[in-house]
């Protein structure tokens, strides 16, 4: 179906749904490198006109890849909940942007609300949103997961540690882990990418983390982040898992290109259920996700990678997941130029992510040769903060030594934890005080000194 809009006499026409979806959206590199972006300010504001008057039922009947073609699109139209989506069905998309800004959608309506909207939906109403309406929207979102903690609630900040190194040298990764510990990082999960992904050399790094937190006793996770069969394998030989990872993305297409499809991402998912880890939930799954995946496939379909970001999303949420994050700025400038993109793509995707009923996170992240700077970190930290992001990443001095990217810190998470006085998960944090990390978890203030059993984890 075609549309189109008048805009002071000129009339801009836009083919279908995804063409007006594309050239509504916030300038980004990956748009135009895709050749379906905007040709400048003036077609940008009339598509983004056009879509705040379109009916949210449109998404229902009109596919932007098709139903027959793509098992992506068949889990967002086989899944969809009528019944929540009855409240808002009558809305355009502008409506619906009112309605998310006012203090009728609060956070029990809107996780009533989430089963009902499909990704695009989401996607199209972000892309006429000003920044600090996806701050807004996106705080009154509450997404609440356990596996051995509580991540999610009110007030609190989550970590992943990330303790890699370039030869998964243990040594190098104990000390990393102990830094991490020790500034109060990793109650979201202890994540490691591993150098190698033999399944030898995966069980060692799971089966050393969880050593790790067996013998300190503390309230986390782990994961290894390895591909879903290398996990599914590592499982049937015994290794001690708790979460399975898995990169996806929002096409079958370009969810083939990481090897997986839903039946494999079901089957992972079964496997680590099967071992009954969690000890306060069974949220088993950690995915992440980043705009321009698709793109760089070569399988887009045609689509604007914000769109199919959200899609992704999806994709997460059928797996009832402990963990999703986008790594907005780690695929490179090709797809989001600038530290003014990446703010902009962190924002829309924890938006998106959470209005989806995703627990979101963020590695708020860009790669050295992107117009960027950690300023640029910084503000979207804040941002994300402010809007109640899930979890971000921590690692040594914002540096990845394996991955050779620029993410945020434990002392980053520090700062956002006293500045918006935030906490770690409660069990996390009852911890932190216990074993004399922090005097006062809730204020993320640090103790002076190194604690005793601290000092046993650094020279065992």
């Amino acid at each position: 179906m075609a549309y189109a809009q008048s805009v002071r006499g000129q009339t801009y026409r836009f083919d279908d749904l995804k063409s007006l979806l594309a050239k509504a959206t916030p300038a980004r590199s990956g748009d135009a490198l895709a050749g379906i972006a905007a040709r400048d300010d003036s077609e940008r504001a009339a598509a983004q006109w056009a879509l705040a008057e379109l009916p949210l039922k449109t998404f229902l009947n009109e596919q932007v890849v098709p139903y027959e073609a793509d098992e992506v699109t068949r889990l967002i139209v086989d899944s969809h909940d009528a019944g929540a989506f009855a409240p808002v069905s009558h809305l355009t998309v502008g409506d619906f942007r009112n309605f998310l800004l006012s203090d009728a959608a609060d956070e029990a309506r809107l996780t009533a609300l989430a089963p009902g909207l499909t990704p695009e939906m989401a996607a199209a109403v972000s892309k006429i949103m000003r920044a600090q309406d996806l701050v807004l929207v996106a705080r009154k979102c509450r997404v609440v997961t356990k596996f051995r903690n509580t991540i999610g609630l009110p007030g609190r900040l989550s970590t992943r540690l990330q303790p890699n190194h370039p030869t998964d040298d243990p040594a190098g990764i104990a000390a990393s882990v102990l830094d991490g510990l020790m500034y109060g990082s990793g109650d979201a999960v202890i994540g490691i990418n591993p150098a190698s992904d033999s399944i030898p050399a995966v069980m060692k790094l799971v089966a050393m983390l969880d050593e790790i937190i067996a013998r300190q006793e503390i309230p986390t996770q782990s994961c290894v982040l390895t591909h879903v069969t290398t996990s599914i394998e590592a499982i049937s030989r015994g290794a001690p898992l708790d979460l399975v990872f898995q990169s996806i993305a929002g096409t079958q297409a370009a969810n083939a290109s990481f090897g997986v499809d839903l039946a494999v991402l079901r089957e992972g998912r079964d496997a680590a259920l099967s071992l009954k880890r969690g000890t306060l939930g069974d949220n088993v799954m950690y995915f992440e996700t980043g705009q321009g995946s698709a793109l760089s496939a070569e399988a887009h379909h045609g689509v604007d990678q914000q769109t199919l970001e959200a899609r992704a999303y999806a994709v997460a949420r059928a797996f009832k997941p402990l963990l999703v994050n986008t790594v907005v700025g780690f695929i490179g400038p090709e797809y989001l130029y600038n530290g003014k993109q990446i703010i902009r793509a962190g924002l829309e995707d924890h938006f998106c992510g959470k209005l989806l009923g995703v627990p979101m996170g963020c590695d708020i992240c860009y790669t050295n040769h992107a117009e960027a700077d950690q300023d640029d970190m910084d503000v979207l930290l804040t941002l994300l903060g402010a809007a109640g992001v899930n979890f971000i990443m921590g690692i040594p001095g914002s540096d990845d030594i394996m991955l050779n990217y620029q993410t945020t810190s434990f002392h980053d998470a520090l700062y956002a934890r006293r500045v918006l006085n935030l906490a770690p998960a409660p069990e996390f944090a009852e911890w932190l005080e216990k074993a004399g990390i922090f005097v006062d978890a809730a204020r993320a203030k640090l103790s002076d000194t190194l604690p005793s059993q601290m000092r046993a984890l650094a020279f065992s």
